[in-house]
């Protein structure tokens, strides 16, 4: 994800994350798959727990002396792109926010998003994201946030070799690997300029190791060069991978706001899977929605880790696109 934002409402943005989607086994995983699943259910169901129980003392205390926001934001969306790539196949989906603010500027924050099946493979069609941090100084001066966050996809994972065996030409034993990341956040803002950063502290960032990127390019490339030499240089991870967003808004009167974004990813160990994605839109505030415009756009080097099977067909996500949203902040 950009890295989520530890503000005291939710951003309209319809971009926020980056999505690398390797495909390079579309394999159902067997009995194990279900302990995967389990654990990752686990987590989702822990991690959620340890929102609730901190916000429910909050809560309490706000009834009293109103120290506290809670926004719930429902949004649906032509299309769901995270950092200009699309998570639900360039078709329509929705996402459901809920964002508690504490006066004393802790903020936690739970998103749940559908995603397609045929990109996070194996898995419920969900995406989760639980996140929690600090945010401190003036709104409209100099203000700055730190947290950390997990982006999960229940049950999701896919097959492939993490290794090619270069003396008998066959790739070697495949691997299970889940989509799930984890991140630490840096937020630096002035006014309604905000800018992120976010580290990724898990081994992997949504499944980017030589199993997903190097298979991906085997799979999708007419040339096996590419993806020979990709796993010529070893089995790799991208844990310590880089986010990078830059986000302003802007005032139009008459309850409209123009949006200009502009992010960069910079994975660890795989440079063919660095990107730039801009995004420039309207959202206008009309019968108590907000109605949004958005104009997406990303700079891949390698397309091929932006593609997947439907149907017997190969889709590709990173395409330039019109995104239009609904949302209602309660």
């Amino acid at each position: 994800m950009s890295a989520p934002k530890f503000s005291a409402r939710q951003s309209n943005s319809s971009e926020s994350q980056h999505c690398l989607l390797p495909r390079f086994a579309n394999r159902k995983s067997g009995p194990l798959a279900w302990e995967r699943i389990m654990r990752t259910y686990t987590t989702c169901y822990v991690m959620a727990a340890a929102l609730c129980s901190a916000a429910g003392p909050t809560l309490a205390i706000a009834d009293e002396m109103s120290s506290y926001a809670v926004d719930v934001t429902a949004k649906v969306s032509s299309d769901i792109r995270t950092r200009g790539i699309s998570d639900s196949l360039n078709r329509p989906g929705a996402k459901v926010t809920i964002q508690v603010a504490h006066e004393t500027g802790l903020v936690a924050l739970a998103e749940f998003t559908t995603v397609s099946k045929k990109q996070f493979l194996d898995g419920d069609g969900a995406g989760v994201l639980l996140a929690g941090g600090y945010r401190f100084g003036d709104p409209d001066a100099w203000h700055y946030g730190v947290g950390l966050a997990a982006e999960m996809f229940p049950g999701a994972q896919f097959k492939a070799p993490n290794r090619f065996d270069f003396e008998t030409f066959t790739p070697g034993e495949e691997h299970s690997t889940n989509y799930n990341s984890q991140f630490a956040v840096l937020e630096i803002g002035y006014g309604a300029l905000e800018g992120r950063i976010a580290r990724v502290l898990s081994k992997n960032y949504r499944g980017a190791n030589s199993g997903g990127v190097c298979g991906a390019q085997l799979q999708f490339r007419d040339d096996p060069t590419k993806g020979l030499d990709c796993y010529a240089k070893g089995d790799r991870n991208s844990r310590g991978s880089m986010l990078y967003d830059l986000d302003y808004k802007y005032a139009l009167g008459i309850n409209t706001n123009l949006k200009l974004h502009a992010g960069y990813q910079q994975i660890e160990n795989f440079s063919e899977a660095d990107f730039a994605d801009y995004g420039a839109g309207l959202v206008h505030h009309w019968w108590g929605f907000d109605w949004g415009l958005d104009w997406v756009t990303t700079r891949t080097r390698a397309r091929e880790l932006y593609m997947a099977e439907d149907d017997g067909h190969v889709r590709t996500t990173d395409g330039s696109r019109w995104v239009a949203s609904i949302s209602r902040t309660f």
